[in-house]
């Protein structure tokens, strides 16, 4: 695994994962019907440790200027709501494992195919001025000033790639992926459960099941 730096762990810890030889099965089930069971209690309120974790989950990103509220708000909220609405995207097993797993620990995760970015390391830091990138395929895109950003890193370039909001549309999974690397966003000072090192062990149980390798770090 290429090296990770996160210049915000006293804020933010960044659980990192890389699959290699991930398979995209279009029938891909989850494991002891997993995801039918999380929609189904999704559609109950939050527990009030849940709601807490949400909400620090936020609280890590009010860096500088940076508000994580509307549409700046984590990725994992729209989950949540879309899951209360029986509206759970379902897009290829990459991205699915990837939803399931944040939407079950309520935590942001970024998810981008390694293949389509040069990278040597990648490295974790606040968006600048003028730093931005394309999210979607219409062309819009997001300001990253004082935003958590994943950059990749090439021979001292560094290329933004994902947040905890939204992920570049260069970088994103499609069918043609077959390595990726994901990024769950932790809120350092939380501590108990739910524990990133749990995390990270559901997110390769799941990708193992369709990678010919899996590795995982915290930063």
């Amino acid at each position: 695994m290429e090296p990770v730096t996160n210049i915000l762990e006293d804020r933010i810890r960044i659980g990192f994962v890389r699959a290699y030889g991930i398979r995209l099965e279009q029938d891909f089930q989850f494991p002891d019907n997993r995801l039918d069971q999380l929609l189904e209690h999704r559609k109950q309120p939050l527990t009030e440790r849940e709601d807490a974790f949400r909400k620090a989950c936020r609280d890590m990103m009010r860096i500088g200027t940076y508000k994580p509220t509307g549409r700046g708000k984590p990725a994992s909220e729209y989950l949540l709501r879309a899951a209360s609405e029986d509206a759970f995207p379902r897009i290829n097993t990459a991205a699915d494992i990837n939803n399931y797993v944040s939407l079950a620990w309520i935590a942001p995760i970024s998810l981008w195919d390694t293949d389509r970015v040069d990278a040597d390391s990648w490295l974790f830091r606040p968006g600048k001025e003028a730093e931005e990138f394309v999210f979607n395929p219409s062309g819009q895109t997001i300001s990253l000033l004082d935003l958590v950003t994943g950059f990749a890193v090439k021979d001292g370039l560094e290329t933004p790639i994902v947040t905890p909001v939204k992920d570049c549309q260069q970088t994103k999974t499609d069918a043609e992926t077959r390595n990726i690397a994901a990024a769950v966003y932790y809120p350092a000072e939380w501590t108990g459960k739910p524990a990133l090192e749990d995390m990270l062990s559901e997110f390769t149980e799941l990708l193992d099941m369709v990678s010919e390798k899996t590795e995982k770090g915290i930063f």
